[in-house]
């Protein structure tokens, strides 16, 4: 027969005895050293070890697969929305796909080294005829949520009043033990989401198991050497005053990670494009990716990350740009729906129509509770449109002081200031929208001056509502909101001072330059 190690997943399985897995030349392994000996292989192999994982190469990855190499417990210490807890699912691709377990046994016993009074038992009883099976590596992951009502019973275990009565066993006796979570996962890895959350003495349960690797159940004399990989994630302990991380447990955990926010505008891109959730319908309805969309998106929660109104300790979640992004889509549908339009494409009102994927993904300050969640998030979303737009086009304060070539938005500037309003409503027709834009002088010329033909070819009209948006943020001209449904109303700067109020920010003044409330 071949060794162990040589047979397929298929072979493995008819291994159906302890016998028949000794012949094999089975050897026991700890999951430490599995999960090594499997990094290891692909390290060598230069196979991707964390799919879909983006813009931690260079930081997060490696400081795990030092931590993975060095056989230690690992804290993921981030804010949320930093892939935390997916990191630590994926950690189960690193698991033999198919491990040995003593059949019937609740804690994955290892049939060459039982833990349970049953496996040992079994063992005992049947030696080498000692039914095995076999365990895929799915389920060897448990995963617990660390909320206040978690007990010792929950992750340790207690006596079982019940079992004691039905096997007619003293509470002396072992076998009465109603193992938790922990011990069940036993050859295996357990994660504990949001660590700080779980009440002091809860943590306190923990010490013996990270590092002796045993615990002890309600003054059992039962010792149980568990081999268990534990995996923490936690937000800053400064985050909120719910909990922290007790020091001597912070002690025993060998590796503490720090995670961090996308560090460039692509890298969170793909995150967006990865986790949006799109139908076929969607995706065939908007044919072409919009990337200044997707640009305006990820800048608002660039925006946010900075902005004086957003707590900074909660920190702002990549779920926003994914949420922003699919009601963004969503808007566009709802329009090409309401028209009986087959296709259409993206549009900077979709983009503005996704305050309330903004409004919720958020944690106000005082200033920014005092402002309105929903005028906060147009507040962000102005700001992104400020920034991408100077991205592809002159910066107007430049383009004005300029004495050596004409103000490219004179021409367009100028309509407005001789009275002419422009109402660009949001659900309009793609015709509707196109006849519109087309009205404003100058700024086809501009939008062809400044973007590039490959860029402007399939959405022109995207382009020059873009422009608008982008000369209202630089108070080029004014954009307020109109009474008669959802939609923009553009006109000369000077004569919205005495009509109608803005798209929820001042105009003249930019919010880094307003004083600061108190708080309270």
């Amino acid at each position: 027969m071949p060794s162990y190690s040589q047979l397929s997943a298929s072979e493995l399985q008819q291994l159906t005895t302890l016998g028949q897995l000794k012949q094999a030349g089975y050897q026991p392994r700890t999951v430490k050293a599995e999960l090594r000996d499997n990094l290891i292989q692909k390290l060598r192999n230069k196979e991707q070890v964390f799919p879909g994982i983006f813009g931690y190469d260079e930081t997060v990855i490696p400081e795990l697969q030092r931590a993975i190499l060095a056989g230690h417990h690992i804290n993921l210490l981030g804010l949320r929305g930093q892939a935390k807890t997916r990191i630590a699912r994926l950690l189960i691709n690193l698991l033999d796909e198919y491990v040995p377990v003593v059949a019937g046994s609740e804690l994955n016993d290892d049939p060459l080294q039982p833990l349970s009074v049953f496996a040992k038992n079994l063992v005992a009883e049947h030696g080498d005829n000692t039914p095995v099976a076999w365990m895929p590596r799915a389920d060897r992951y448990t995963e617990k949520l660390a909320t206040p009502d978690v007990s010792v019973a929950d992750l340790i275990g207690d006596a079982d009043p019940i079992k004691a009565a039905t096997l007619k066993l003293p509470y002396s006796d072992e076998r009465v033990i109603h193992f938790g979570l922990i011990p069940r996962a036993h050859r295996g890895i357990f994660v504990i989401n949001e660590l700080p959350d779980l009440q002091a003495r809860i943590q306190v349960s923990l010490f013996n198991i990270l590092q002796e690797g045993d615990i002890q159940i309600r003054g059992f004399k039962v010792r149980l050497p568990l081999d268990i990989q534990f995996v923490f994630t936690a937000n800053p302990e400064d985050y909120t005053n719910r909990g922290s991380i007790v020091t001597p447990l912070k002690d025993r955990i060998d590796a503490q990670i720090i995670t961090h926010y996308p560090k460039s505008i692509e890298v969170g891109k793909r995150i967006t494009r990865q986790e949006a959730k799109l139908t076929e319908a969607q995706h065939s309805l908007v044919p072409h990716d919009n990337e200044i969309i997707r640009d305006l998106v990820e800048q608002v929660a660039i925006e946010a990350r900075g902005s004086e109104f957003v707590d900074a300790k909660s920190g702002v979640s990549a779920r926003l740009t994914i949420s922003a992004y699919e009601q963004v889509v969503a808007a566009a549908e709802r329009r090409a729906l309401m028209n009986g339009e087959t296709t259409t494409e993206l549009r900077v009102a979709d983009f503005l129509a996704a305050v309330p994927a903004v409004t919720g993904k958020v944690e106000l300050v005082y200033e920014g509770e005092q402002e309105g969640a929903g005028i906060v998030a147009e507040k962000l979303m102005g700001k992104a449109l400020r920034t991408v737009f100077t991205q592809y086009f002159p910066d107007p304060d430049k383009a004005k002081k300029a004495k050596d070539k004409p103000n490219p938005y004179k021409p367009a500037q100028d309509w407005f200031g001789n009275g002419h309003t422009l109402d660009l409503m949001a659900d309009s027709s793609d015709d509707e929208y196109a006849r519109h834009l087309a009205q404003v002088p100058g700024l086809k010329e501009l939008v062809e001056a400044a973007v590039p033909a490959e860029f402007r070819r399939q959405t022109p009209e995207f382009w020059l509502e873009f422009a608008l948006h982008g000369m209202a943020e630089h108070s080029l001209i004014s954009r307020n909101k109109l009474s008669a449904g959802p939609g923009a109303q553009f006109k000369d700067l000077f004569s919205s001072m005495f009509t109608m109020p803005s798209f929820g920010d001042d105009d003249d003044e930019d919010e880094d330059d307003k004083p600061r409330k108190k708080r309270r």
